[in-house]
């Protein structure tokens, strides 16, 4: 930690800054230097191009960091045939920093790139041993730290959904059975899917123009941590990935099509190569760092965008008109089950408090199971998979439930369509701090 403090003061004193920042157009050449390229912008784009492979060779190092790539081929065969070491790449990362900090440009495009920079030095450390607590993580990584929580509030939240599915036996227990009876049949998975994700889809494209060709292949897969993972495979088509280790609930359909598909993790994607790196020819944008401020944006907008597509009760209408009947389920069970999961709601933010606790060795790992099978309403083996999922992506927690929470307020705060000011903050290079100036929210960053 001692080392890496000292090599990184300079990047925090320097900031990345917290002003709301605006569409940033001033940067539309190529990434490759031309004669008529602004000095400043040819040395940009060059910091650019050495950012992405810094982070290909980082990847070889840190299996999850890079998400997906859609660059050159021939830099990420460079990459793996032969990458610097953690530390040349420690001071490469570094240098570049520096270096960004010369060009002395303003605007949303050079603020993200440093950040990019701070959040792959910080990964490089942490390949190399460096460890960090939990908002000290976080804040170098996603631009922001999740704030202080009363367990009971969360109390408070579990008192609501006991009223809301009264009966016998630890609350736990009565959600994970009313919820479990409520599972797709396994023989149903493939066509309740493919209605769900048809209508996000469609919705989606009432508002936006994707580009010719944009499509995504769907698999079911087990022994996973997570639930669903999109990865995005370049040239508008990702691949789709829905995890089948537990019941899939009925509700998970629509969560999942509009989290990975539309308008969430493909969508965005789709947006970034198109706009950052077709047309503005940002090249650091073909590759998607996993652990950086772009995954706050990335997450939050693929949560937020459930409630964008399918507003008020449009959700529980369109899962009981289409997806019950498909999946051979009871309709007048969707009511019931759209009540229990806004109270759920309430309980969202308790994973961020104890993977904090847990990861800053405050509580072990079996308190960490417990707490999460009962603030997370968890079947035992559930809120194991949980601890599993943070154990391999740590703070990564707090981009789901804090991000959504940025991005609505961002999106409530514009005052124009929702659907005009999310593809705003879809085609910006935004991060957790710009949304919190932008709303007047205090809450990224903080200490």
């Amino acid at each position: 930690m001692k080392r890496f403090a000292a090599a990184l003061a300079f990047v925090l004193l320097a900031g990345c800054g917290g002003e709301t920042q605006t569409r940033d157009t001033s940067f539309q050449e190529s990434p490759h230097a031309t004669p008529g390229d602004a000095p400043a912008v040819t040395e940009l784009n060059a910091v650019a191009e050495a950012f992405v492979k810094l982070g290909l060779e980082l990847g070889v190092y840190d299996d999850d960091y890079v998400d997906a790539y859609h660059g050159p081929p021939e830099w990420r065969a460079a990459a793996e045939a032969s990458p610097r070491s953690l530390d040349d790449l420690a001071a490469a990362a570094d240098a570049l920093i520096a270096r960004l900090d010369a060009v002395g440009e303003k605007g949303a495009r050079p603020a993200m790139l440093r950040r990019q920079l701070v959040a792959a030095r910080t990964r490089i450390a942490m390949a190399s041993g460096d460890t960090f607590s939990f908002n000290e993580e976080t804040k170098l990584l996603y631009d922001a730290v999740a704030p202080a929580y009363d367990l009971a509030e969360f109390d408070a939240a579990l008192s609501d959904i006991d009223s809301a599915l009264p009966g016998e036996g630890p609350l736990s227990q009565r959600v994970q059975d009313f919820r479990n009876s409520l599972a797709i049949p396994p023989d149903k998975l493939g066509p309740v899917f493919d209605a769900a994700i048809a209508e996000c889809r469609r919705r989606t494209l009432e508002h936006y123009d994707l580009p010719a060709g944009e499509n995504f292949t769907i698999g079911y897969v087990t022994d996973k941590p997570w639930s669903g993972y999109n990865w995005y495979q370049g040239g508008f088509v990702s691949k789709i990935e829905i995890n089948t280790d537990f019941p899939v609930i009925i509700d998970r359909a629509v969560d999942l099509g509009c989290h990975e598909g539309y308008p969430g993790h493909h969508t965005w994607n789709v947006l970034v190569e198109r706009d950052f790196v077709g047309a503005n020819g940002w090249i650091e944008y073909s590759m998607y760092p996993l652990f950086s401020p772009q995954s706050l944006i990335g997450e939050g907008s693929a949560n937020f965008g459930i409630e964008l597509a399918f507003p008020g009760e449009e959700k529980t209408a369109f899962e009981r008109d289409v997806l019950y009947p498909l999946a051979g389920l009871d309709p007048s069970n969707a009511e019931k089950l759209a009540g229990v999961n806004k109270a759920r709601r309430k309980l969202s933010h308790a994973r961020n408090h104890i993977a904090r606790e847990y990861l800053d060795g405050r509580i072990g790992r079996e308190t960490a199971i417990d707490m999460l099978e009962k603030y997370g309403l968890h079947s035992r083996e559930r809120a194991e998979q949980s601890v599993r999922f943070i154990e391999t992506y740590r703070g990564y927690v707090l981009n789901y439930n804090l991000g959504q929470d940025l991005v609505k307020a961002y999106v409530e705060a514009a005052g124009d369509d929702p659907w005009t000011a999310f593809e705003r903050l879809l085609t910006t290079p935004l991060s957790a701090s710009d949304l919190a100036a932008a709303t007047g929210s205090g809450a990224a960053p903080s200490e």
